[in-house]
């Protein structure tokens, strides 16, 4: 489908990437989102966690008094709470790690989305916000365990963490077979690698992957337009 660029002029779409390489998959998904919301008429505030220098790791400063919801944060999350704010829409980009997401995203959710600002309040401050979660996955996607892997992310990003802060829409999208070989476990609970794809095989892989990671954005961008 094509987009009008004007459809969604003057929104901006905060995308957060969460990879210590720029030359993954995970970095190469994350520039071909950015390039489909600004085709979609979205202005872009780029978050790479890793080039930016994020540290997850929670410290005192960030929360000075965990009981005053109007306590003052360490200057750095207080930057990362106005990005928030300032953005319409968030698309995370991350490696799936053991049914969950990166340390780096991990940290940034501890460390900026604190009590008082992204909950614990009457009014949340991200109500009507939406947001996509894009996790990459080695596992392959005829895997018996994807579906456990879809509802563990789910459980945890859309009712543990989006619904929790008022957003008005969150959406996981799982993107299996992310690996050059796929794994899986068969019905024995044996783990299996196969031979790495390569040629037209893998050019095939990948490029059947790109349309996937595109139709979790374009159905992302079509909720957006319908009002909460």
């Amino acid at each position: 489908m094509q987009h009008n660029g004007s459809e969604n002029h003057g929104r901006t779409a905060l995308v957060v990437v969460a990879h210590h390489r720029s030359d993954s998959l995970t970095a190469h998904t994350a520039r071909r989102t950015t390039a489909q919301l600004e085709a979609a008429g979205y202005r872009i505030d780029l978050l790479d966690l890793q080039a930016e220098g994020f540290d997850p790791r929670m410290t005192v400063e960030d929360q000075p008094d965990w009981g005053n919801r109007e306590k003052p944060y360490s200057d750095e999350v207080q930057d990362h709470m106005r990005r928030i704010l300032a953005a319409d829409v968030i698309v995370t980009v991350f490696p799936v790690y053991w049914l969950s997401v990166p340390a780096i995203l991990k940290g940034w959710i501890d460390r900026v989305w604190n009590y008082g600002f992204a909950y614990g309040r009457s009014k949340p401050r991200l109500a009507g916000k939406r947001i996509l979660w894009l996790g990459l996955g080695g596992i392959a996607g005829d895997d018996p365990a994807l579906p456990d892997m879809r509802a563990a992310l789910e459980t945890q990003l859309n009712a543990g963490l989006a619904y929790y802060c008022g957003f008005a829409h969150s959406s996981v999208g799982i993107l299996p077979d992310a690996e050059e070989r796929r794994q899986r476990l068969d019905a024995a609970g044996n783990f299996l690698l196969d031979e790495a794809s390569a040629g037209a095989e893998r050019t095939a892989q990948y490029a059947a992957f790109d349309r996937r990671a595109a139709e979790f954005v374009e159905q992302f961008i079509v909720a957006d337009r319908v009002p909460a």
